[in-house]
């Protein structure tokens, strides 16, 4: 089975919050999954360094779009690697592959007959002598009343356009904007109505997508799709390849998603593969879209619709998208200072801890909350008291009193059972977005374990009955093996600890019956975080928030 994978692009215009990560992670989590079955997996993303939100930053810093995406990119880079994120192909929107494959994707569409010139009206700022990206356009929203900015509303997550706002300023200088004419190519959304009507109910009928999705979706489809410009008078990105529009760029609607498709050519191309497994229709591929919530509508309808208009193209089966973190009870604000910015916890905070949480509290179908206090009571409780202790007492107890030799007995079949039981549960789950859930199972289980381990009290069995004490530990080391292949796409590192402890090779998404013949050296998964640290952490933001 081919396995697409497609990771929102993050804008590299700011460094990544909890937020960000909360929205990405599930995908390396599935990555990690499909690879553990054997299945062709192909994971791809990268930065979205083309973005108006780089041009502002840009304006606002007084230097070039092009530092300011290389500033950010590269943290990117290394933030995701610290994570553990598993990329097969991380690239950025601003390369030469990724302009030239969309420029060849733009003269398609237009051979094809899908871009229409049309001259329209657009704000431009009398006193900064431009034409305004959507983006540099803010008002109130002509449907919430909320303030929105040009292209889309956060708090009703309408599609908008930047004319259709409210009380319209310039977000560079705050001066209301002129209306002038310019041409720009329109692609019309409205002709594939029926085909994606069809997707959004084969997605609910088949239960792929999330509810946040599939209930925008339908909203769209319901209000009708209108065309859209493909097109912008934008200080950077990618030029139109049409004489006679020189200065204009291929909008961010465009080639901002089109970035799955060229990013799979480009790791093609690097490779030597043929990338037709993934992106070639066929009923048994599975295209996953991993993404927040504000993201919905790009990855739903306009980039299905593109994909359509191509032709013979793979449409998104798996919708994945969050809904949003919030930061001790309060929205995050990044102009505010109001967040945890992920460079900083990966200074300090094992990358696993990180992970775990944000899955376990995932805002999978509403908001969830991210507080100091629930983070490190998680990683002590759960993550250092119940799954870190469960293999240290166990092996530890092995290296004392068997000399480090693994007893090979038959393990408890009632347990042996369970585990078998529960692969294709977790499997499921996770092949279905649930992994909140699928995290809670592994860890009822591991609970279960220590439950086993205390009833048994295998540190008094190698006195009294040094037989019963090689079925307990035999039993605890199988559950141990297995937990740790469970556990693998949620917590990378960890798992490798325990590799490494008890010689495991290879991992694979099977019940392990054989079990490791020796317990090398045993090193704690996890350190015990001090509860200050959680006043500490709390007033360190309220102090980031204040200099803001």
């Amino acid at each position: 089975m081919a396995v697409f994978i497609g990771g929102a692009w993050p804008y590299a215009n700011g460094s990544l919050h909890l937020g960000h990560i909360a929205s990405l992670l599930p995908g390396d989590i599935l990555a990690r999954y499909y690879r553990l079955k054997g299945e062709e997996v192909l994971y791809v993303s990268g930065s979205d360094c083309n973005g108006t939100p780089i041009s502002i930053r840009a304006s606002q810093e007084g230097t070039t779009t092009e530092i300011i995406a290389e500033k950010y990119h590269q943290e990117f880079v290394d933030i995701f690697e610290k994570l553990g994120f598993s990329y097969d192909y991380y690239t950025r929107t601003d390369s030469t592959f990724h302009h030239q494959a969309v420029q060849k994707i733009f003269l398609d569409l237009l051979d094809k007959g899908y871009l229409e010139e049309k001259t329209t009206e657009q704000a431009y700022c009398e006193k900064d002598k431009r034409f305004l990206p959507d983006r540099f356009v803010e008002g109130r929203c002509p449907v919430c009343g909320e303030n929105a900015r040009g292209d889309q509303c956060d708090h009703c997550s309408a599609v908008l356009d930047p004319l259709e706002l409210q009380d319209k300023k310039c977000k560079l200088c705050g001066e209301e904007p002129a209306i002038r004419e310019t041409a720009h190519y329109y692609f019309s959304f409205g002709n594939f109505s029926n085909e994606l009507t069809s997707s959004v109910n084969q997605a609910e009928k088949k239960e792929r997508w999330r509810d946040n999705a599939l209930q925008f979706s339908k909203r769209y489809l319901r209000e009708g799709l209108k065309e859209r410009a493909m097109t912008r008078d934008l200080p950077n990105g990618i030029d139109v390849p049409v004489e006679g529009f020189e200065g204009k760029k291929i909008y961010v609607w465009l080639e901002a998603v089109a970035g799955y498709l060229t990013a799979s050519q480009a790791w093609g191309e690097e490779h030597q593969q043929d990338i037709d497994k993934w992106w070639q229709p066929d009923n048994s591929t599975k295209a996953y879209y991993v993404h927040g919530k504000d993201n919905i509508p790009f990855h739903t309808i306009i980039w299905p619709a593109l994909l359509l208009a191509l032709g013979e193209k793979q449409l998104p089966t798996h919708i994945v998208s969050n809904e949003y973190v919030t930061l001790e009870k309060r929205k995050i604000s990044t102009s505010n200072n109001w967040a945890v910015w992920i460079k900083d916890v990966l200074d300090t905070y094992h990358p696993d801890s990180l992970r775990y949480f944000l899955t376990i509290n995932a805002p999978e179908n509403r908001d969830a909350d991210f507080s100091w206090q629930e983070f490190i009571l998680s990683h002590n409780g759960e993550l250092l008291g119940a799954y870190g202790n469960f293999i240290n007492r166990t092996l530890k107890l092995i290296e004392k009193n068997n000399d480090s030799n693994i007893p090979q007995a038959d393990p408890e079949a009632e347990i042996v059972d369970k585990v078998k039981k529960l692969y294709p549960v977790i499997g499921e789950l996770v092949e279905t977005g649930k992994l909140k859930q699928a995290l809670s199972e592994i860890f009822d289980f591991i609970r279960e374990a220590n439950k086993y381990f205390d009833f048994q009290a295998p540190w008094k069995q190698v006195k009294e009955n040094p037989e019963e004490a090689d079925k307990t530990l035999a039993t605890c080391v199988y559950i141990i093996v297995n937990t740790t292949q469970l556990l693998y796409p949620f917590l990378p590192y960890s798992t490798k600890q325990v590799q490494e402890m008890l010689s495991i090779k290879e991992l694979v998404w099977e019940e392990i019956s054989n079990l490791p013949q020796q317990v090398n050296k045993v090193v704690a998964l996890f350190e015990r975080i001090d509860k200050g640290k959680i006043e500490e952490e709390k007033q360190k933001l309220v102090q980031q928030s204040a200099l803001n």
